[in-house]
């Protein structure tokens, strides 16, 4: 009797340390990220409700992901363009559009936010959703910039919550980050980068510590580049030459920060800046602040550190 217990409790135990395979998705946001993490869990045959505010907003995501699709079948079925059609069919049936998060959250495993890098917003967004999810579905933000265990701790599941921080374009960028906050469980953060590479991307893990791996090296080395600038010890066009030539990189910081857009830069900065007041890598720039203010933002309003026809 003693021995059946035994088993009986290992057994359990077994169990409940079991990693979860995901397989029912929910994306808050349709937006550029939110589309492209919808898309690729609708390609990798999860089943996708891709979540906004409005039709309209959702009508125009879903097309952007057709495009999408279909222009990744053209290349990968050039020579057989029935089997792209039917591909883009199969993925589309996986996907599907909702106005109202809280009546399909029931059923989720995996709710992925990516919506306005507002931590405010997305406090709210996650105690509301808490109320009505599982208890084993998993909460994920695709957060660039802020604290994970803020959000988790704005719901009742610290130890389901994590981060998945995708890059722009997420169909194309293979790299995830898979944030791991101090009440993550173990089982939790597995699933997620089961998940992550069950999408086909690279996940690479982190604490949730500011920037997480990426932003953390990335900003700051760009902001030093525009303080450099700003003190006149080289123009933003050889500063650009430099780091392309002699460090290999695709795009100069100017470039880089004109693509990415000046008020994100910003955005990001300012928060880290609030956070850690006396970190000098955090320091703030009164001539991104005076783009910022004249909407000069870069590629995306037609001028930023660069102009732009």
């Amino acid at each position: 009797m003693a021995f059946a217990t035994r088993q009986l409790l290992r057994s359990a135990s077994t169990a409940a340390a079991k990693k979860m395979v995901v397989k029912h998705v929910t994306v808050i946001g349709g937006g550029l990220m939110g589309a492209g993490i919808a898309q690729i869990a609708a390609a990798t045959g999860h089943t996708v409700i891709l979540v906004d505010q409005t039709d309209e907003i959702l009508n125009k995501s879903k097309k952007g992901i057709e495009e999408s699709l279909k222009k990744l079948a053209k290349k990968k079925f050039a020579d057989k363009p029935e089997e792209g059609t039917q591909y883009v069919e199969k993925v589309l049936k996986n996907l599907a559009t909702s106005t109202d998060p809280v009546s399909v959250v029931h059923s989720t495993d995996l709710v992925v936010e990516a919506i306005v890098e507002n931590i405010a917003v997305k406090n709210e967004l996650f105690k509301t959703l808490d109320k009505f999810a599982p208890e084993h579905t998993i909460f994920a933000s695709n957060t660039s910039s802020l604290p994970i265990t803020e959000m988790a701790n704005a719901t009742t599941r610290q130890d389901r919550f994590g981060g998945l921080h995708f890059f722009n374009p997420v169909p194309l960028m293979k790299l995830v980050e898979v944030v791991k906050a101090p009440m993550t469980s173990q089982k939790t953060f597995e699933s997620l980068v089961d998940f992550t590479r069950a999408l086909g991307k690279t996940p690479v893990s982190c604490k949730d510590t500011p920037g997480f791996v990426v932003n953390r090296l990335l900003v700051p080395y760009l902001m030093e580049a525009v303080r450099l600038f700003e003190r006149g010890d080289a123009s933003k066009e050889d500063i650009d030459v430099a780091m392309k030539l002699g460090a290999g990189y695709p795009m100069g910081p100017f470039e880089l920060l004109d693509y990415v857009g000046l008020d994100t830069s910003k955005y990001i900065i300012d928060g880290w800046h609030q956070l850690e007041p006396e970190n000098p890598l955090f320091a703030p720039s009164l001539m991104l602040n005076k783009l910022v203010d004249e909407k000069k933002l870069g590629k995306k309003t037609g001028e930023g550190f660069y102009k732009y026809q």
